[in-house]
């Protein structure tokens, strides 16, 4: 075996282990979120993000190499798409459901007279409809 398999194997049983600790902790802070205040809500949803996009990347990153697709068999190419397909289908399920939740939310406490006029406080030189822009 060559020195670079080995090398390459060690990666990936590093990157394989890292993994599965952080799946250990995310699943013993689980546990907690049931009581979380908003705050640890809105901070354990963006550590979950920012792993998810870090975890995506080196995925993205996975398929591009040469090395690792030339010897990926059709099977294991089949089963990342369909689960990609999966996440992706639950994620825009996800983003529908939000977005349409706080645009009604947003529409009811501004017809009540609720809406917290400090959040619309201008932020330097942005103007308010680049503010509120959603990107695609």
């Amino acid at each position: 075996m060559s020195e670079f398999v080995k090398l390459f194997a060690a990666n990936l049983t590093n990157w394989v282990e890292a993994q599965k600790a952080f799946l250990d902790t995310v699943e013993a802070v689980e546990k907690n979120l049931e009581n979380a205040d908003r705050l640890e809500l809105i901070l354990t949803t963006r550590a979950a993000f920012s792993h998810m996009v870090k975890t995506i990347e080196a995925f993205d990153k996975w398929l591009q190499d040469p090395f690792i697709v030339g010897h990926m068999p059709r099977e294991m190419l089949l089963d990342v798409q369909r689960s990609v397909w999966e996440i992706l289908k639950k994620l825009l399920e996800l983003d529908i459901r939000h977005t349409t939740a706080f645009r009604d939310m947003l529409l009811k406490l501004s017809e009540d007279g609720k809406l917290n006029p400090v959040f619309f406080m201008p932020r330097g030189e942005q103007k308010p409809e680049e503010r509120f822009r959603v990107s695609y």
